[in-house]
């Protein structure tokens, strides 16, 4: 009898295939066959036939170091979205498969690494998916990654860097999709509700 497989399994064998890809192990039209698979795997067998020929000893196992379990969102077919209060760490790892990834820092919370390293780390990869980062401005931004058949485009108000706020460091590789990173206001959401809102808000 096959043994049962998880998430977790799923989330290890594709963060190898990540790590295989960025070597430049294996290229981009085996990533997207393979990560596939990955997520198709109904069984251990399945699962390890999906990455065969790649050394699992590239790839931490859950459990053996704090490093494994650094954050991550896993999109499969699907979308993640995130903002208002939530918690910020300092190292967040993506990996969309068909879907997108929104993340909204304007109101999140800076975990304790945050706060001791002053740097925020965006990391991913992207196939037929969108990443796309709202931070508040006046915090600084560098973006990495390349894109391929897809857009890559960065909008920041230009006023001067907020004394104390953290550095946000955005590295994501897209295929077939769309990486955005743009600094927004506080009270942006109200200007992008419907004209019959705002109209009623504005005789309050």
């Amino acid at each position: 009898m096959d043994t049962p497989i998880t998430d977790i399994d799923r989330q290890q064998r594709a963060e190898l295939l990540h790590k295989a890809v960025g070597d430049g192990r294996i290229n981009l039209e085996e990533f997207s066959v393979r990560v596939g698979a990955v997520w198709a795997a109904e069984s251990a067998v399945e699962l390890q036939q999906s990455t065969e020929g790649v050394p699992m000893a590239d790839v931490q196992i859950v459990g053996q170091s704090s490093a494994a379990v650094q954050p991550r969102i896993v999109n499969f077919m699907g979308d993640t979205k995130r903002s208002g209060r939530w918690l910020m760490p300092g190292v967040l790892r993506t990996i969309n498969i068909m879907g997108d990834t929104k993340l909204d820092l304007r109101d999140a919370v800076a975990s304790p690494e945050v706060f001791a390293g002053g740097v925020v780390e965006i990391e991913g990869w992207s196939l037929m998916g969108d990443v796309k980062i709202v931070v508040p401005e006046g915090v600084e931004v560098e973006v990495h990654g390349w894109v391929l058949m897809g857009d890559r485009e960065v909008r920041l108000a230009a006023v001067p860097r907020i004394a104390g706020t953290p550095l946000v460091r955005v590295k994501v590789h897209a295929l077939m999709g769309d990486v955005e990173v743009r600094s927004a206001p506080p009270g942006e959401l109200r200007k992008e509700l419907p004209g019959w809102v705002r109209a009623l808000m504005g005789r309050q």
